[in-house]
């Protein structure tokens, strides 16, 4: 007799239709082994497939779409590196672009040319001076104003720098910035701000200085600070301050008109010494020369009146400033200040006015007197007069300014015989300053047209 069976693969009843039904193999993994794989069922048998090459097709969307995002991104920051890069070498054509224009081969050559000033003075490069101030900081600012800003830098080497970075873009100031490089390259003196060096390669130089910690002499005079400068360190000062400018006048290695001699470029070191500073408008010219024609440039107050009206610079000018700084020190008045008269009066025609009638006391400074030092601020005092005339063939030249500050400080001159030694023209007796007052008082007159007609830059 015939007997019926399903096909391998296939179990149930042979006798009906459709009786016969596929077996799950992967159902019954006991019977049906597949241990090293991935069991499919298939109509009548399986099939065990390695784990590896079976990749359902959720799977295949998701391989695909990484490797789509990948592939994306791998684009993206290729694309980001390449723009980083353009973007650094134009940034390099720029500076050098920049060092060209402000004259960095030439300074280059000055300082590679002379072993002395290659020892003190060097070229900074953009990012030295970027992570010595910590990407220019705001936190940084030591002070500024109109002109730009300074900031507190601390440099590979450890030493702690004032970078003074201008804000003006205009060929004048960017002359100043390389006027001021070349002269302090050149200049070493104890009470001259020292320049470390300078960075060419941006659109306005930045220069590097000696931080000086102590602020400017224009605080400490005018200022609100706590602890007013004794008799003895102004004098000490203004000496220091003398000392600086003859050093300029004629020691230095080429002679140097400073032509913006004021308080407030008179920084105060930790001992209170005092650093000349702001070279940006002086002039270099030679040695056997007297003077030179220039644009008129100065400070409102502390100018050169004979310079103004003439546009003729001398050493005489800067002994006409240094004239105000000394009248400064005595009063602890402003170079302009208003009065019950006037509300901008110049100090320097009120000063010698108070000296001609024989005032002084009226506008010493009351610490002074307090102090003890009314004899010596009164010498002082005839020592700013000369420097005040306004003819500067009468003034006093520096060194001789230099030397009665010294004879004031040791003590080795008295009110009554130290007039020759600071001018032999400028300090007289009061009976040769009576044949003289009419003419002071025109002279004067002429100052006050000059106050009240002028403004001046820096």
């Amino acid at each position: 007799m015939l007997r019926c069976s399903c096909l391998d693969g296939y179990e149930g009843n042979p006798y009906i239709v459709n009786g016969c039904q596929d077996i799950d193999e992967c159902q019954q993994p006991d019977v049906y082994s597949c241990v090293h794989g991935t069991c499919i069922n298939m109509p009548g048998t399986y099939r065990c497939l390695s784990k590896k090459s079976i990749i359902s097709l959720p799977g295949l969307i998701t391989v695909i779409a990484i490797s789509a995002g990948l592939g994306l991104l791998f684009s993206v920051l290729g694309a980001a590196k390449i723009t980083k890069k353009l973007k650094q070498q134009r940034a390099k054509k720029l500076r050098q672009k920049f060092f060209k224009k402000n004259h960095g081969l030439l300074l280059q050559q000055l300082i590679s040319s002379n072993k002395d000033i290659a020892e003190r003075t060097r070229i900074f490069s953009w990012e030295e001076l970027e992570q010595a101030t910590n990407k220019f900081d705001n936190n940084r600012i030591l002070g500024g104003g109109g002109h730009g800003t300074v900031y507190k830098g601390i440099l590979s080497d450890q030493r702690v720098v004032a970078i003074k970075k201008a804000k003006i873009v205009v060929q004048r100031k960017i002359d100043q910035f390389i006027n001021e490089v070349v002269i302090l390259s050149q200049t070493n003196h104890r009470n001259v701000v020292k320049l470390f060096g300078c960075c060419l390669e941006t659109e306005v130089p930045l220069l590097v200085y000696e931080f000086i910690s102590n602020g400017t002499l224009s605080f400490h005079l005018h200022g609100q600070s706590e602890n007013p400068l004794t008799w003895t360190d102004r004098l000490r000062i203004a000496l220091e301050t003398a000392r600086a400018i003859v050093y300029l006048h004629s020691a230095a290695s080429i002679s140097v008109y400073h032509r913006d001699i004021k308080c407030a470029n008179i920084l105060l070191a930790d001992t209170l010494t005092a650093k000349v500073s702001d070279f940006g408008a002086s002039r270099s010219i030679a040695i056997d020369e007297t003077g030179i024609l220039t644009a008129v440039q100065g400070t409102y107050g502390y100018l050169d009146p004979e310079y103004y009206y003439t546009s003729r610079l001398t050493e005489k000018s800067d002994v006409y400033s240094f004239g105000v700084i000394l009248a400064e020190l005595v009063t602890r008045v402003t170079p302009v200040f208003s009065s019950h008269s006037s509300e901008g009066t110049s100090l320097a025609s009120h000063f010698v006015s108070i000296i001609r009638d024989n005032r002084f006391l009226d506008i010493l400074d009351t610490q002074i007197f307090e102090e003890g030092g009314t004899e010596d601020a009164t010498v002082v005092a005839r020592i700013a007069e000369a420097c005040l005339s306004l003819k500067g063939e009468e003034r006093p030249t520096m060194r001789q300014v230099e030397i009665s500050l010294e004879d004031v400080k040791s003590s080795k001159v008295h009110h009554n015989s130290q007039t020759t030694r600071v001018s032999q023209d400028a300090l007289t007796d009061q009976s040769c300053k009576g044949n003289k007052v009419g003419e002071g008082t025109r002279l004067y007159s002429l100052e006050k047209e000059f106050i009240q007609s002028s403004e001046i830059p820096r």
